[in-house]
């Protein structure tokens, strides 16, 4: 089988590609990124990186040159701030190119990585499910290109699994708590509302998990999205305080209302709006929501028709992360 793998020089793609280097049934991989990673980089010889745009239709093109069987596209603009064209060049040109190739190609199996971002809606919402009803406006760029992705693919009469793995974890993580942390020593990380909100969080190498099943999966388990997670929601605020008790740092002090929290942030955006840079503001409306209400997903389905089933627990992947993290930037 020989597959390909975008977003490869980044947290996700890399621990796929990497996983796929030590699979037997696997003899080349095309590992498609921006620019290389030394922390992201894998070496094998079955993985041959090419480097460009997902946008350039002809790199896309190449990238197509050997014969490829599965398509296993990570590769996204994740972000709570940014222009709606910068998402939809990211998001959905790059889709419609990787589409439109994998069809000429004769792909056997498109993987995308999309994101249960689409179902947030500022609220609490608990044990939600693919089939349950999504906000009538999603919370931002990211969320309503990464549904229009999904759209574009569920068009597209290619045989596809659409995988939407929440708030991902573990060696590699370069975003979630890396964030957390250079907020925390600037002075800026707060308990922000009650502080018991509940979440589901992912270790990457439970995603890495469901993306093999997915290759593998059946032709009736296709044509379907599915949530992804470690099926035990903890309480977000705890999980931050075990984060920070690795590098042996007391939790955070002081509380914020969600409601001035939010306030706030609506503030800093139309700030960020109306200046010339249109840079990301420091607090965003989506990350306080996120730092504030709970959010949590049914796996049932990807549990039933995928054989899905978490293997790394949240507190463990929060121990890999700990150790890689050290290991990398100390």
């Amino acid at each position: 089988m020989n597959v390909l793998v975008t977003g490869a020089t980044g947290f996700l793609g890399s621990r796929i590609a990497e996983a796929l280097t030590l699979d037997d049934k696997i003899s080349r991989i095309v590992a498609a990124g921006r620019k290389l990673d030394p922390l992201h980089t894998v070496e094998s010889q079955k993985l041959n990186y090419q480097l460009g745009d997902l946008v350039d239709s002809g790199y896309v093109k190449g990238l197509f040159e050997q014969p490829i069987d599965v398509v296993v596209n990570c590769a996204s603009l994740s972000s709570p701030w940014g222009s709606y064209d910068a998402f939809y060049q990211a998001n959905i040109v790059s889709q419609a190119n990787l589409i439109a190739a994998s069809k000429k190609a004769g792909v056997q199996r498109y993987v995308y990585i999309s994101t249960p971002a689409i179902y947030f809606n500022f609220k609490d919402r608990y044990n939600v499910k693919e089939s349950d009803p999504l906000p009538h406006k999603a919370s931002n760029n990211y969320a309503t290109t990464k549904l229009q992705a999904e759209q574009l693919l569920d068009k597209s009469e290619l045989s596809y699994i659409t995988i939407r793995p929440r708030a991902l974890i573990g060696r590699g993580d370069t975003v979630i708590f890396p964030r957390l942390i250079r907020s925390y020593h600037e002075g800026r990380l707060k308990v922000v509302g009650s502080g018991d909100n509940l979440v589901d969080l992912t270790a990457v190498s439970n995603v890495v998990r469901s993306v093999n099943l997915a290759m593998h999966a059946p032709d009736e388990a296709c044509g379907e999205a599915y949530n992804i997670c470690n099926g035990e929601p903890v309480k977000l605020w705890e999980a931050i305080n075990y984060v920070l008790s690795k590098f042996d740092l007391p939790p955070p002090k002081g509380t914020v209302p969600y409601a001035v929290a939010s306030f706030a942030a609506t503030i800093m955006e139309w700030k960020s709006l109306l200046s010339q840079s249109k840079k990301e503001p420091v607090l965003t409306r989506q990350s306080v929501g996120i730092l504030a209400r709970s959010m949590t997903l049914d796996i049932t389905k990807a549990r039933e028709r995928l054989g899905y089933e978490p293997g790394q627990t949240t507190w463990e992947a929060i121990d890999e992360f700990a150790a890689w993290y050290k290991a990398a930037y100390q």
